[in-house]
């Protein structure tokens, strides 16, 4: 009992001298988590900020300390209560760091287009405009799309688009279509923006050449009386892939602009200013070009009844409408309205 008891008295001395030691940085730390807590991370100074790192790792080390020596259960409480606190408070910090730029960058694509929304509008004029008169040409002589893509070409679509969808695609295939879609999706939207270089013009150009080649093919084929099948093909994925290329050649026109109009900068400043917005605009229409050939390649060939791909189309639609006109509007956009 003696020796038990002299123990015991030995194990609380060196419980509150171990205590008394470190409550001085234990009192710094807790101060420091309840700050941010309260206020946010943002409360802290910098060198706040680089203090509770250390503060942090000699806590860790104090609480595996007290519970080899299996000090009292309040104070090893007490000391899980403040490492988890930290612990929120350094890598919480991070992934709400994280969260912010996600939503920055999720918002900055619609943004930059919106900021250029007069060299958007000529693109979708130069895209949708050949589009339809490819379409209508088409219908009403469709030896006319013959002279715009070629006829073994026509022939083999309206072939493969007058089967149907019914047997849907073999295992493995989607994935292979979806990779061919991509390289040329990328392509096409590649070429409509980095032409514009040349003052625009080569963006225009290919707008226009894209659009007409589109029209005349879904023309030509609805003529040949695989209109339908086409159409519930193209349904799902059309938003994002045409979209896409509009942008991408708006993005061209806003580099050409940018060139030709440099207004009282110099046209390398005006270009490099108008870099940063027509990078995250590209870099967005990629990523919808991906979604596309993903939707093209495993959706639009698939057996799935008609009415169902029809309904996903127009919420397809909806949605990247609605991304387009309101993602980001709470911050203001940094590029002047100029194309």
């Amino acid at each position: 009992m003696e020796v038990s008891a002299r123990s015991g008295i030995t194990s609380h001395v060196t419980e509150a001298a171990f205590a008394v030691h470190r409550q001085r940085d234990w009192t710094e730390l807790d101060a420091l988590v309840r700050r941010a807590a309260d206020k946010g991370p943002r409360a802290l100074s910098t060198k706040e900020i680089a203090r509770v790192s250390p503060l942090y790792r000699d806590l860790c080390a104090d609480l595996a300390r007290a519970q080899a020596a299996r000090y009292s259960a309040p104070l090893v409480e007490y000391l899980q209560g403040l490492t988890a606190s930290a612990h929120g408070v350094l890598y919480g910090g991070k992934g709400r760091a994280r969260a912010a730029g996600a939503r920055a960058l999720f918002g900055a694509f619609p943004r930059a287009v919106r900021a250029h929304w007069r060299a958007m509008a000529i693109a979708f004029v130069l895209f949708f405009g050949p589009l339809a008169f490819g379409v209508l040409a088409s219908l009403d002589d469709p030896a006319f799309a013959f002279r715009i893509v070629p006829e073994s070409q026509l022939r083999q679509l309206t072939e493969a688009y007058a089967k149907g969808f019914d047997a849907g695609r073999q295992g493995g295939e989607g994935a292979l279509m979806a990779g061919f879609y991509v390289n040329n999706n990328v392509g096409i939207a590649l070429r409509c923006f980095a032409t514009g270089i040349f003052g625009g013009l080569g963006s225009a150009f290919y707008l226009v050449q894209n659009g007409l080649s589109i029209g005349a093919i879904l023309g030509y084929v609805a003529s040949q009386g695989a209109g339908g099948n086409i159409l519930v093909f193209v349904v799902g994925h059309s938003s994002l892939e045409l979209g896409a290329i509009v942008i991408a050649g708006g993005a061209g026109l806003t580099l050409g602009w940018s060139i030709v109009v440099p207004g009282e900068k110099t046209r390398l400043a005006s270009l490099q200013d108008r870099a940063r917005d027509v990078v995250v605009i590209v870099c967005g229409a990629a990523v919808m070009l991906v979604m596309a050939a993903g939707v093209e390649g495993f959706w639009s060939g698939s057996s799935i009844p008609a009415q169902v791909k029809f309904g996903f189309g127009a919420a397809m639609r909806l949605l990247v409408c609605a991304y387009l006109l309101l993602a980001g509007r709470g911050d203001a956009p940094r590029a002047s309205e100029a194309p």
